[in-house]
């Protein structure tokens, strides 16, 4: 009975009469898993892998590899990942934080004398180790069923025999055009007789479908020792960079336990620093000081808590997340209930505050894809892997057609800060998967978009709990950004009703007004499973180019009657 209050609860928008409602897409509602991605031919590799009997992260890993070929500006091996994994048969949360370390040669010293007075936001000094395939490979081991060199068969097919280019991600490579065309080898495997593939143009990448197969056939130990890691070492020292051959093959990515909060009965779960997941948590902790539910969802009320909630929450961000294996974080103080009862009270409710400063908690004892996969028997998969901006540096990878990530760039050049950047380090970072549950009901959902990501889950979280939205319309509902960490400016999407932007106004904030569907405000994708019923849904965002797809039913094995 408990279950059916809860997932009744995701469907109040759905209820309203067929005719009239205000989310464009329904939601995917199957007893079979569902794969839900930024594209639909990952989405749908994803569940013919649920169909061969694969679990979700079998599923999650192929549709991630198969995401590295037609979303290249988004993600690709040489970027980081993290997860969260729900095991269905004992209940248990899993992390994973496969973000790489600074090579050993970087240094604030070595950067100043190379004329950098800040950290550098492209380059090979903004390259760390890769995390990526040594995620998929860990997770594999753990959580994977299916054999691992088939679950990159999909991705070495569109690799190698071509992929019609989708929409929105043609628009993003145009935007990149200028960052790839400085890279010979980018030139080379990234760019169409020097211009961005168009819609609908069949576009191969055969250099990446041999690194693809490197990794089919020797597993991790061909990116971190073998063919792969040559030539990331020879492309970074033709550049001057500082990788050495221990840097990658001493690299590990770490097991963590999640993070989490309870949020009006719902218990939300992140990565841990040095992921910005705390920020997600420490949003929702000071909006639940406030009845939320009792306002209009796009009232001028409502956003205007959320954004100050924001603002206090990335303040501390800013302040204190960092590599936890090199310096204390106050990750309890951050999460604590008091604390956020204390920042709760620096809101007011008349004016909007342009400049916040970060508390003191008590001391604790871009460009992303997103994925998630449901499995028939409930296992989920949050997934997100990225190469941080748009095709990362831009310098791909000689002979291997995949571009470096610029996750480095979030370091600070600054020795006294907890994220300065040291041999060996973890920068901060902005990409998070999700995961929340109540009773019966178990979400695995996430959001891209650099900075967007955290405030984004909280008011999508917030959109489900407070403002009873079901899972599809909460992805769909307009949302806010706010880029920076001060100020009173952010973005707004445009279906926000005009009396709430000007009331918004009144308060003291500078709304800038973007699209219906901006990109801004990051594309995701939800899963969702009912154990008690034990049916799955799926939803997916129309900021993107993907789909929620069903794993197939076995209506062709039956017996013909």
């Amino acid at each position: 009975m408990a279950s059916m209050t809860i997932i009744g609860l995701l469907f109040t928008t759905a209820a309203m009469s067929a005719q009239e409602r205000t989310q464009a897409r329904s939601m995917v509602i199957t007893t079979r898993g569902i794969v839900a991605t930024s594209q639909t031919l990952a989405s749908q590799a994803g569940a013919q892998v649920l169909a061969r009997g694969g679990t979700a992260i079998d599923a999650a890993i192929a549709a991630n590899a198969v995401l590295t070929v037609v979303e290249p500006m988004m993600n690709g091996m040489g970027g980081d990942l993290f997860a969260i994994y729900r095991e269905a048969k004992s209940g248990k949360i899993y992390g994973l934080n496969a973000s790489g370390w600074a090579p050993q040669g970087l240094n604030a010293g070595f950067l100043r004398e190379q004329g950098h007075f800040t950290m550098p936001s492209d380059g090979i000094h903004s390259v760390t180790v890769p995390g990526c395939v040594d995620g998929w490979e860990k997770l594999h081991k753990k959580f994977g069923r299916l054999l691992w060199a088939d679950l990159f068969r999909p991705a070495v097919h569109y690799a190698e025999q071509g992929f019609p280019v989708t929409e929105i991600i043609h628009g993003m490579w145009v935007d990149s055009r200028a960052k790839l065309i400085d890279d010979e080898n980018s030139r080379r495997s990234l760019l169409v007789d020097g211009r961005a593939p168009a819609v609908g143009e069949i576009f191969r990448n055969r250099q990446l479908g041999k690194a693809l197969r490197a990794v089919a056939d020797g597993g991790a130990a061909a990116f971190y020792r073998g063919p792969i890691a040559k030539s990331i070492l020879r492309t970074s020292a033709r550049l001057k960079g500082t990788m050495t051959a221990e840097d990658l093959a001493e690299f590990e990515s770490e097991w963590v336990n999640p993070i989490s909060t309870d949020y009006r009965g719902w218990k939300v779960y992140e990565i841990p620093p040095n992921s910005q997941g705390i920020a997600a948590l420490q949003m929702l902790n000071i909006m639940e000081r406030f009845s939320l539910g009792r306002y209009e969802p796009l009232s001028a009320e409502a956003i205007h808590l959320k954004v100050e909630s924001q603002k206090l929450a990335y303040a501390d961000l800013a302040r204190y997340v960092a590599d936890p294996r090199k310096v204390a974080v106050p990750v309890s103080g951050m999460l604590s209930k008091k604390y956020a009862a204390e920042r709760a009270r620096q809101i007011a409710g008349d004016r909007a505050s342009c400049g916040v400063d970060p508390g003191q908690p008590l001391p604790s004892a871009g460009d992303t894809i997103y994925l998630s996969v449901v499995d028939k028997v409930g296992n989920i998969a949050s997934l997100i892997q990225s190469i941080y901006l748009s095709f990362g540096t831009g310098i791909t990878v000689d002979d291997y057609g995949f571009t470096l990530h610029n996750r480095g760039a979030l370091f600070k050049l600054d020795d006294r800060h907890p994220n300065g950047v040291a041999p060996r380090k973890r920068p901060f970072q902005t990409i998070i998967p999700a995961y929340m549950e109540r009773g019966n009901t178990h979400v695995g959902f996430g959001i891209m978009g650099g900075l967007n990501q955290a405030q984004a889950h909280a008011q999508w979280v917030s959109y489900v709990v407070d403002h009873k939205m079901n899972i599809q319309a909460a992805l769909e509902a307009p949302r806010f950004f706010k880029p920076g960490f001060s100020g009173c400016d952010f973005m707004i999407e445009g279906r926000v009703p005009k009396e709430s932007l000007d009331a918004l106004r009144a308060l003291g904030h500078v709304p800038q007004v973007v699209g219906d569907f901006s990109g801004w405000m990051g594309g995701g994708q939800v899963v969702m499973h009912d154990s008690a019923a034990k049916v799955n849904y799926g939803a997916s965002s129309p900021r993107k180019d993907g789909a929620a797809v069903p794993e197939p039913d076995e209506y062709f094995s039956e017996r013909r009657r």
